[in-house]
């Protein structure tokens, strides 16, 4: 390492409250590759989160910009070093990976690649992840971002001391990847426990009143011809039975402000429920927030109710291979857009699909917070719907 006993003792402290801060599990593993990037002067890192069918579910790159990315291709399979540092669970110190007898090649947009320090990430028995480092670099004069040079002797630039530090980190690592999918594991629970109890809320306000109201229905019916004053009166009886089950369904929905909103925010619930949906769904879905301030807890329930319907529509209506969803500031407030590449619609001749889709009722949420709702639509090009809040 070329940082000073106390100054490397920071970066490992940094790195070490980095990786325990997040608690999405891709920001924790792109936190753990590029921390052991710069800790250990490497020009590339890499973690691969394995799968059960000899890939990787995930796999993180530091040092690899976009572009190189994704000309490379695929995410690489379960081979050569890769399979024995998951495999065999031990570090793996190479002077030339591309002498070793396990080499396999690599794309032609990879990188090149020499010297190599690779160890598992384990948590107990089992292996979780390979987490490892290529090309050591080796700086000239005052300039740390200058590339390797040849190394001494044909001998690995990586040494026992970076090994130990990556094992350290590796340890943490193991840690903060398992608390990191703890947490996704507990939000999605909390999703699901929070539809059951919608649910039967929604039963136990309206089930009854909806009954009532087929019996009310069917009385009217069989009296229309025979006694017309009396069916009269049980269609006005009808007519208050639905008005009250509609009231009722309006207060079980509108009064569930949903606990994670509270406990977690707006921006960390928008992104829990996405990453659900994009699990669920065949569509890519997304979601990105950029710098939102809380909001006062009217708005932040109105855009989630919002998102949510927006959501809905994309996603079992329109045929859109990909929604995303944006949420920024913008002065005190914040702009929520949720945009599909689904059939669209002709906004100015939906009156009767606007009820169908759920305007109606975004625009009385979003007009209900002082906010602005608008809906930008044309058959074959998808739609975007923009809601804006002003703050507090």
């Amino acid at each position: 390492m070329s940082h000073g006993p106390r100054s490397g003792l920071l970066a490992v402290s940094t790195a070490l409250l980095a990786m325990s801060r997040h608690l999405e599990v891709r920001d924790v593993l792109k936190t753990i590759v590029a921390s052991a990037r710069e800790l250990l002067d490497a020009q590339y890192a890499a973690l691969g989160v394995p799968d059960d069918h000899g890939g990787f579910a995930q796999f993180v790159v530091d040092g690899v910009s976009d572009a190189q990315w994704k000309a490379i291709g695929p995410l690489p399979r379960q081979h050569g070093i890769l399979a024995a540092m998951l495999h065999q669970a031990h570090p793996e110190r190479l002077a030339d990976v591309r002498e070793d007898p396990r080499f396999e090649g690599w794309p032609a947009a990879h990188p090149d690649m020499s010297d190599f320090l690779g160890l598992p990430i384990r948590d107990g028995d089992e292996v979780i992840g390979a987490l490892f480092l290529a090309n050591k670099l080796r700086p000239v004069g005052d300039d740390p971002a200058h590339p390797p040079s040849p190394k001494a002797e044909g001998g690995c630039g990586f040494t026992e001391d970076d090994e130990e530090l990556l094992g350290i980190l590796a340890q943490h690592a193991a840690i903060a990847l398992t608390n990191a999918r703890l947490y996704e594991r507990s939000r999605e629970l909390t999703i699901a426990e929070e539809r059951s109890r919608l649910a039967h809320e929604l039963h136990d306000a309206v089930s009854q009143k909806l009954f009532s109201l087929r019996l009310t229905a069917q009385a009217a019916a069989t009296l229309v011809d025979r006694d017309p004053d009396r069916a009269k009166g049980e269609l006005q009886q009808v007519a208050a039975l639905a008005a009250e089950a509609a009231d009722e369904l309006r207060a079980a929905v509108v009064e569930l402000r949903p606990s994670v909103l509270d406990e977690d925010g707006l921006v960390a619930t928008l992104r829990t429920q996405i990453q659900v949906l994009d699990r669920a769904h065949s569509a890519r879905v997304t979601f990105e927030g950029r710098g939102v301030r809380a909001l006062p807890a009217a708005q932040e329930e109105a855009m989630l109710r919002v998102a949510q319907e927006a959501l809905h529509n994309a996603l079992r209506h329109s045929g859109a291979a990909r929604v995303d969803v944006t949420l920024e500031r913008r002065g005190p407030g914040a702009v929520l857009r949720v945009s599909d590449d689904g059939g669209g619609f002709e906004p100015r001749a939906t009156r009767r699909a606007g009820r169908h889709l759920g305007l109606v009722s975004m625009r009385d949420r979003t007009n209900g917070v002082g906010g602005r709702l608008a809906v930008e639509s044309a058959p074959g090009k998808g739609t975007t719907i923009e809601m804006e809040v002003p703050g507090g």
